[in-house]
């Protein structure tokens, strides 16, 4: 998989931007500030329809739109996915529109989001798996050393990519989880009946198992893979775990009696939605008078943890920066196999300055794992930290006081324009 062309319009630091993309591994180099990072978080709205890095869309506006009452930006993009083209009723290439435009004429106004993929309007949701992308920046480490709500975060986007079911369980349960603490606090309030909660715990409920599930299922496949990796990385020295601890613990059957809960779900025996669901609501029930004593609901997937550890340690606790590293690249080598086995194909990889976080060995393992990508784009201030071997095999492209120039590789600019 990978993107033919890119179109920017009012995007960051781009006015315009018109551009094929080289298949194989693309590096971007230049001072910072020129754009790299920008062009990396293009592709990954496009494939998302969230940025990584802004925390409102306003903020990926062409600092030139200010105050303009019809500003917008917009990003189109042809997506060729080979390996899915063999499937039926898939196609080998797809187009994508994503416009972000002010919907009144005030400065201050909401913007609208518009999704179009070949030509037909659609929702963020179904966005989700036109293409697939891979992250890899310096921030990762926050999975290991940031709050619970990173690595939530990190599992509904690796799995809402690849698996339709769980994005859209995930969607239902963020709804229902709002509506129902909304009635939480009416009733807290006196106005209105314990009752009504009923049908918010099915709905809650059956979407939430299937989140869990997910989310297990997930990590069971990620820690096998990242356990090899890490052994490598280490020679064997040291051994990751995987963690879930969910913030609903169901009991595992074993034949016909149940489990006790333990702190971290066991991977090793995954457990159906279906196993979930009938646990999760009585658990509800269980805790209602005190989920309206506090006005909130307490059980559930928006409370989830995962932990990192290494020979039995805690990383977010006891470990150091160096394993912090180790463990991180790891977990993305494996969301990188697991995202491969699981839609056929290689996703875009997105590298953004994270060699310069790695010592040589580290470096020189990760560039040897995406070798043979359809598609890898990667920033760095230097092309100088990279092997001549490495260089050789990529197109180079450097940026610099506004300006893409293609140094190696077919790829062809058809017109840029970047604000500065």
């Amino acid at each position: 998989m990978r993107v033919v062309h890119l179109s920017l319009t009012n995007f960051r630091n781009y006015a315009r931007l018109e551009t094929d993309l080289p298949a194989g591994i693309l590096l971007l180099h230049g001072a910072n500030a020129q754009g790299k990072t920008s062009l990396l978080e293009s592709i990954y709205y496009l494939a998302t329809a969230h940025s990584p890095w802004a925390s409102s869309d306003r903020q990926l506006l062409n600092w030139t739109t200010e105050g303009d009452p019809l500003a917008f930006t917009r990003i189109d993009a042809q997506i060729s996915r080979q390996a899915r083209a063999a499937l039926p009723g898939t196609q080998a290439d797809a187009t994508i529109d994503l416009t972000l435009a002010r919907e009144q004429l005030d400065p201050e106004s909401r913007l609208k989001k518009t999704i179009r993929v070949n030509g037909v309007p659609r929702r963020a949701l179904d966005l989700l798996g036109t293409a697939n992308v891979v992250l890899f920046v310096p921030q990762d480490l926050a999975l290991v050393e940031g709050s619970p709500s990173v690595r939530r975060h990190y599992l509904n986007m690796t799995l809402s990519q690849a698996d339709q079911e769980y994005a859209q369980a995930l969607h239902r349960y963020e709804k229902a989880l709002e509506q129902r603490n909304a009635l939480l606090r009416r009733i807290q309030e006196r106005q209105a009946s314990p009752r009504e909660l009923d049908f918010w715990d099915t709905q809650l409920t059956t979407a939430g198992a299937i989140v869990i599930s997910g989310r297990q299922r997930l990590l069971a496949d990620l820690e096998y893979s990242a356990q090899r990796v890490h052994r490598e990385l280490t020679h064997g020295a040291e051994t990751l775990d995987l963690r879930y601890q969910p913030a609903f613990v169901p009991d595992v059957p074993v034949g016909a009696q149940m489990a006790f809960s333990v702190p971290g779900l066991d991977l090793s025996r995954p457990l159906t939605h279906e196993q979930i669901a009938g646990q999760f609501a009585d658990r509800l029930k269980a805790r209602r008078s005190e989920e309206i004593m506090r006005g909130i609901t307490l059980l559930g997937p928006q409370r989830d943890e995962l932990r990192f550890c290494v020979n039995g340690r805690d990383l977010g606790i006891y470990g150091s920066r160096g394993q912090a590293r180790t463990a991180v690249l790891a977990i993305k080598l494996a969301e990188l196999d697991w995202v491969r086995r699981t839609i056929g194909d290689w996703p875009i990889l997105l590298l953004d300055e994270v060699l310069a976080e790695l010592d040589a060995e580290r470096r020189a393992y990760l560039l040897a794992q995406i070798d043979g990508a359809a598609q890898a784009i990667v920033t760095a201030t230097e092309p100088d930290r990279f092997t001549a071997s490495f260089l050789s095999k990529a197109a180079q492209w450097h940026i610099r006081a506004g300006q893409i120039t293609p140094q190696t590789g077919n790829s062809a600019i058809v017109d840029t324009n970047i604000a500065d």
